[in-house]
């Protein structure tokens, strides 16, 4: 599993460019979903109502994002189950949040592709997930969730009255969708990049840019127990579908 999301981080930035942020997303289209017309109906939505702009590209070229069959589950048709995948990037954690919400539910199940063919986002078919076992020590992962993140979060009851209002507990996170993918890239995601350290994965500050804030430094092993760590810990029960904006 060490291997794995040492991989993991490593294509994260090998694949991106510094100014991928910049350009537009590239999605990964298969030929099937692309010849039908879906995709071109889907995306100049999503681009309108969030001005993030998104090419289709062939599966196996260069992508930060796709569809097929890896990933979350998204939409349904014709006779086929589409999910999603990425990279980390923030902006396609929001395209996936859009393609859950209502409107992007809504934008899914309006199209009627040339010949009748129609995609539903209501996912009725079972789908057995192959569960992810995290080698590392999940006691060792809550202590390092306390030093290094407990300044901002609040980790357990350990903490409860330590982490800063504007951040969502560690309970709160493990309740979104794909939270191993954020916590395995959470280096990637605003404001981590400007004070994390991963040995072998992140590149060295730059010394003209010193950390704004005491640096986090830890190892791909370090990393694996806290994802052991918080595999373990019981999503918070908020009553109610999480609302990500």
């Amino acid at each position: 599993m060490r291997g794995l999301i040492a991989a993991v981080l490593i294509w994260h930035l090998a694949a991106l460019p510094p100014a991928a942020q910049d350009g537009p997303l590239r999605l990964a289209v298969p030929e099937a979903l692309d010849a039908s017309g879906f995709a071109q109906h889907l995306l100049p939505r999503f681009s309108l109502k969030t001005g993030v702009r998104i090419t289709r590209v062939s599966p196996g070229a260069a992508a930060e994002m796709a569809f097929g069959e890896e990933g979350r589950p998204v939409f349904e048709g014709p006779a086929q189950r589409w999910s999603f995948s990425h990279g980390g990037d923030p902006r396609a954690e929001r395209f996936l949040e859009w393609l859950q919400s209502d409107v992007g539910k809504r934008t899914i199940e309006s199209y009627t592709g040339p010949d009748g063919e129609s995609y539903t986002a209501n996912l009725t078919k079972a789908r057995v997930e192959e569960e992810t076992v995290y080698e590392g020590d999940a006691l060792a992962g809550e202590k390092l969730s306390l030093l290094h993140c407990g300044r901002c979060h609040v980790i357990n009851k350990k903490n409860r009255m330590n982490g800063l209002g504007s951040t969502p507990s560690f309970a709160v996170l493990r309740g979104l969708p794909e939270w191993d993918t954020r916590f395995a890239t959470f280096h990637l995601l605003n404001p981590h990049p400007s004070f994390t350290q991963i040995k072998d994965v992140t590149a060295p500050f730059d010394p003209t840019l010193p950390p704004p804030i005491v640096p986090v430094e830890i190892t791909l092993p370090d990393l694996e127990a806290i994802l052991a760590f918080v595999s373990e810990m019981a999503p918070a029960d908020l009553g109610a579908p999480l609302q990500l904006q």
